[in-house]
């Protein structure tokens, strides 16, 4: 048996078997990244569909999934290759390729107006050394790295990564402990405490999905903005302010698609709201 401590599950792992992400396994003794290399979606894409707005707006990034994912969302749009228990060890769709195959493909399109890489459509840090590693070979070459994650993971991921990461986009879904712990089998501090570091390093906007009747209320999403408002940079001067949120419009999908689409009229409204707090606030998928 040994434990990961990428996350909070601290997973005891038995010899040759996965942990709860499906990604991260124990070999002789040694938690490793199972999905190394194990590439399922390349794609070149807008940066501002991350989605980031202050960072090379239209810029495009070559992005870069892989498989697994230590949260469990009802409404998962990448759910064949990040939800738990439906996802195998190797999914069909997947092929391996090296951090420097990566690297060379960025540079490749930068012809086509590419700015690097972003780590995205999984949950990447489940896997964080192929972030690390392809992430420093971007950089040799002169190119930035974003990457797209839910933010919650140790600490420790965030300091292997963070010479390497230009920008994020990070999820906070929600505002309460019963929805993260009770609805997406998450847990809030651990994002919570993530941003708080994440913004002291790197270039950071985050994404609020509003989910009808879950996450939907004035009072969550004021008390959302308001802590994104208190957040500080390294030195300690007033940071949040200025970060951006995204706020998106929900879609019946997955173990959620009898659910109704989020009223248009409620993702304005709650982004009026939260710019009582923000400079940046953006509407999605309206």
């Amino acid at each position: 048996m040994a434990r990961c401590e990428v996350c909070f599950r601290h997973c005891d792992i038995r010899e040759n078997e996965a942990g709860f992400c499906k990604a991260r396994g124990n070999e002789h003794g040694v938690i490793r990244p199972l999905n190394y290399g194990a590439i399922t979606s390349l794609a070149l894409d807008p940066i501002e569909k991350k989605p980031l707005r202050h960072f090379y707006p239209g810029s495009r990034i070559l992005s870069v999934g892989s498989y697994g994912c230590n949260l469990r969302c009802p409404f998962c749009q990448n759910n064949e290759i990040s939800w738990g228990d439906e996802v195998s060890e190797w999914p069909d769709s997947a092929r391996v390729l090296t951090p420097e195959h990566i690297a060379d493909e960025a540079r490749y399109y930068k012809r086509n107006g590419n700015i690097g890489v972003a780590f995205t459509y999984n949950e990447p840090l489940v896997g964080y050394e192929f972030v690390r590693d392809t992430a420093k070979l971007v950089h040799d070459k002169g190119m930035v790295n974003a990457v797209v994650t839910a933010g919650c993971v140790s600490l420790y991921v965030l300091e292997e990564i963070s010479p390497y990461i230009d920008a994020m986009n990070i999820d906070l879904k929600g505002f309460t402990d019963d929805y993260y712990s009770n609805t997406l089998k998450g847990d809030r501090q651990t994002v919570m405490n993530f941003i708080t570091e994440a913004v002291k390093v790197c270039h950071v906007e985050l994404t609020t999905l509003i989910v009808p009747g879950l996450n939907d209320s004035d009072e969550e999403m004021r008390a959302l903005s308001s802590w994104i408002a208190s957040l500080k940079d390294a030195y300690g001067n007033d940071k949040g302010p200025d970060i951006p949120l995204h706020v998106s419009r929900f879609f019946p999908t997955f173990h959620m698609s009898d659910g109704e689409p989020t009223e248009v009229s409620k993702v304005y409204h709650l982004a009026d709201v939260a710019r009582e707090n923000l400079k940046y606030v953006y509407t999605g998928n309206c």
